[in-house]
């Protein structure tokens, strides 16, 4: 039996365990990975290869980083692939690529959808109290997270989960779900369904900003917000000029209202914030350039930060 010659695209860490699974598999040649161009990061600025260059060098792979995907078109057709996956490739990929591969191109996708396309998608799970969210393989059309879907699996997201710790789930989930899909749909067993329009809906991507607590909200939608946005972009807040990242909350909130939003109070040995309704316990904390505190440990090198207003 000939194998399914494949293209792989992607650049973040969440889809390794789904490139790795596709390496491993024995019916799957992978003709060449496609990723973003190293980039500089961090305080010094070092130049750094994506997650999923580094897994294909380890591999013997070929490896095409253009700033445009559509530059190596030629290059794509030359390879004659019969399937490209993409798996957080971070660019959206034109229809003159999609239509070369003999079976399209499937993508992997870190929700249920229609239900939230575009970016920050797991963050917008937690923020909107879901007990669930999930993974969904599409055949991808030339708009973005759009096309007609071929397999779907649920996960139940954790009262402490994080972003980080959602994503994790989900990408570990990938591997064999993604795999499986594709057997099913190179065999027929499996046909792609067009999504509902009527039940999309969309998550941008976040910035740095979007991070600023509101206060005034009740104390249960903000411990989602601080759960959210772990680890980017991190909740955060000013205390008289000077950012405050809000690492953890405690999940249930205190029904204590008798301070103005953002007042700051002492509870037991730790910290405590009023919010709109109710309070809500600050177990972990951060000021810019310093480590990561327990709230405890924080208030004692910080005593004057009790009865101030955050916002």
């Amino acid at each position: 039996m000939n194998k399914t010659k494949i293209i792989f695209i992607g650049t973040a860490s969440f889809g390794l365990p789904a490139f790795k699974a596709l390496i491993k598999d024995s019916d799957f040649e992978i003709a060449a990975v496609i990723t973003q161009p190293d980039k500089p990061l961090g305080r010094k600025q070092v130049m750094t290869s994506s997650p999923i260059k580094i897994a294909a060098e380890k591999n013997n792979l070929t490896v095409l980083r253009p700033e445009h995907i559509i530059d190596i078109r030629e290059k794509i057709l030359r390879l004659l692939p019969d399937l490209i996956i993409v798996a957080a490739y971070a660019q959206l990929i034109p229809e003159a690529i999609l239509n070369l591969p003999k079976y399209g191109c499937l993508n992997l996708h870190a929700s249920l959808l229609p239900k939230y396309r575009g970016s920050a998608i797991i963050q917008a799970a937690i923020l909107n109290g879901d007990r669930e969210t999930g993974l969904t393989v599409i055949k991808m059309d030339k708009s973005l997270d759009t096309g007609p879907i071929l397999a779907q699996t649920a996960i139940t997201i954790g009262g402490e989960d994080t972003a980080g710790i959602l994503y994790n789930k989900l990408s570990e989930a990938g591997a064999d779900f993604l795999v499986a899909a594709i057997k099913k749909y190179l065999a027929g067993t499996i046909a792609p369904v067009a999504q509902n329009f009527y039940q999309a809906s969309y998550a941008k991507e976040l910035t740095k900003s979007d991070g600023l607590i509101n206060w005034s909200k009740p104390a249960y939608l903000t411990e989602r917000f601080i759960r959210a946005m772990n680890p980017w972009p991190m909740a955060w807040t000013w205390r008289d000029g000077q950012q405050v990242k809000i690492i953890a909350a405690q999940k249930e909130p205190l029904e204590i209202n008798s301070y103005k939003p953002g007042k700051t109070f002492k509870y037991n040995s730790g910290l405590a914030v009023q919010c709109g309704r109710d309070s809500l316990i600050i177990k972990e904390l951060q000021l810019a350039g310093k480590n990561v505190l327990k709230s405890q440990d924080f208030l004692r090198g910080q005593k004057n930060f009790i009865g101030t207003v955050l916002g």
